[in-house]
């Protein structure tokens, strides 16, 4: 059975999950009845740990707002998922430009943590191995990335100074919709107030952000992740490639992502299966050709090549190779 102080501590975890939580609730999760949790409150009461009782039909008992504990206080597994979260970040790039930030925090976490549980954690870490490398970090300011947030939070316009790829700085004023990271990269997207068009930008190339005064209503349907993809797919490039694929979307979207390339269907004939397989048109803008070659052959799917002719060139190569490969006894 838990003794009193454990289940006092219990309540205290509860309450710092945020929100209000009732009588009824709070009796529930710690065994307990109502009455014994109001004592349990005047335990913490007596700690000058400020809960607060809230009236009212769907009242109970609250932390005041604002209140931190000093103490940090979680379980085996809050611990492991706080450490996780951690290494996570760090090895996808969801970092800020204090790249040391996550390993001072894990460290702090740590000293705080009693020592068994602590032996436990570090079994973990040093237990844990990768099947993929650490993804490439490009992180943005912190500054930058809570200004922004905010933005978008409360519909505000914001003034940013960005450094575009080929070095050329400019000030624009936006109207931020969403927030969106992308194969370790973090991307606002929204629309340039003084164009009139959608943009999208790398927050690691946005030196400063200020909000602005005004607002701004949202378009319907919006779905900032999909206008990223396919921003990207769309940016400039040195090559331009256009093919017409005999497929479904799903078959080429298996290896030529929206982030790579735009798939446009027409709308399937009446009576017919939308999966049906037809030829679709796809383009795609890259740095390079000699990547694209196998992943035609994956897709195993006849295809056309419109442009550019040292696609077609490319493509001819590889299938050269391969028959060479195939007859070797």
């Amino acid at each position: 059975m838990a003794r009193p102080t454990s289940r006092v501590l219990s309540l205290l975890e509860l309450l710092q999950s945020g929100g209000i939580r009732t009588v009824a609730e709070l009796a529930d999760r710690l065994g307990v009845d109502g009455r014994t949790v109001r004592r349990y409150v005047d335990h913490l009461v007596d700690l000058d740990i400020p809960v607060e009782a809230v009236r009212g039909r769907y009242g109970g008992y609250r932390l005041a707002p604002g209140y931190r504990l000093p103490p940090l206080m979680l379980n085996d597994d809050e611990a492991l998922a706080v450490l996780l979260g951690l290494v996570a970040g760090r090895r996808t790039g969801l970092l800020t430009a204090a790249d040391t930030a996550s390993e001072t925090a894990a460290a702090k976490i740590r000293r705080v943590l009693p020592e068994r549980l602590t032996r436990r954690l570090d079994a973990v870490m040093e237990s844990l191995a990768f099947t993929a490398p650490p993804g490439e970090s490009a992180t943005p300011e912190t500054g930058v990335l809570l200004a922004i947030a905010d933005a978008v939070r409360h519909r505000r316009p914001i003034s940013i100074r960005y450094t575009a790829r080929d070095g050329r700085p400019s000030e624009r004023t936006l109207h931020p919709y969403g927030i969106v990271t992308h194969t370790g990269r973090w991307y606002v997207t929204g629309t340039d107030s003084e164009i009139g068009q959608d943009r999208t930008f790398r927050l690691d190339r946005i030196a400063d952000a200020r909000t602005l005064p005004g607002s701004f209503e949202l378009p319907a349907g919006l779905d900032p992740a999909q206008r990223v993809l396919s921003g990207l797919a769309k940016a400039a490039y040195r090559h331009e490639v256009t093919l017409r694929i005999h497929g479904t979307v799903e078959q080429i979207r298996a290896r030529l992502p929206a982030s790579i390339a735009s798939v446009e269907e027409s709308a399937p004939a009446e009576g017919t299966d939308p999966h049906t397989e037809r030829w679709l048109h796809v383009e795609l803008r890259a740095e390079r050709l000699d990547w694209l070659p196998p992943v035609l052959a994956s897709l195993d799917r006849p295809f056309v090549i419109e442009r550019p002719d040292e696609l077609r060139d490319l493509v001819i190569a590889l299938a050269d190779r391969l028959t060479a490969s195939a007859r070797q006894a």
